[in-house]
């Protein structure tokens, strides 16, 4: 099985408030080739808090990879990825938009704020499935992802 050098599994941080969404997400994950954690929050707040390690996030481990949904109550996604790739400690971690959204300026604004890559989701099970396959497929079989550990 594919994991990091150091023999942990790759850490996902899923920032995604439909919980149907999580759901699959987190299932489709488990059949990956790659040996993986996911761990989930609701809203960009809780998404900052559990990369800074505040609250009730100060044992939560470093992600690998942030799937980031656009639409989120509190702080949306957009507000999320920038404050993400402005700070120095975080922004080397590849952050994939993974929205409903296909409105040509969410698309621009993410890779202007430096998404990694921006995925609409399928509206049909199967294909969503697919997706999360595919991102699995190639962001953690495919990529060699930054070191998580702070440099």
């Amino acid at each position: 099985m594919n994991t990091r050098r150091t023999g942990k599994p790759i850490e996902i941080l899923l920032v995604e408030d439909d919980p149907g969404d999580v759901l699959l997400t987190v299932e489709a994950f488990k059949g990956a080739k790659v040996l993986n954690h996911v761990s989930v929050v609701g809203d960009g707040v809780e998404a900052m808090a559990f990369l800074r390690r505040q609250g009730q996030y100060v044992q939560a481990p470093s992600p690998d990879l942030i799937l980031l949904d656009l639409n989120l109550p509190r702080k949306d996604g957009r507000a999320t990825l920038a404050e993400i790739k402005a700070d120095p400690g975080l922004k080397r971690i590849p952050v994939v938009v993974l929205t409903t959204s296909q409105d040509e300026r969410d698309v621009l604004h993410a890779y202007n704020t430096y998404a990694n890559s921006y995925i609409t989701k399928p509206v049909d099970l199967k294909q969503f499935l697919s997706v999360v396959e595919s991102i699995d497929n190639f962001w953690l079989t495919v990529v060699k992802l930054p070191p998580n550990e702070p440099s």
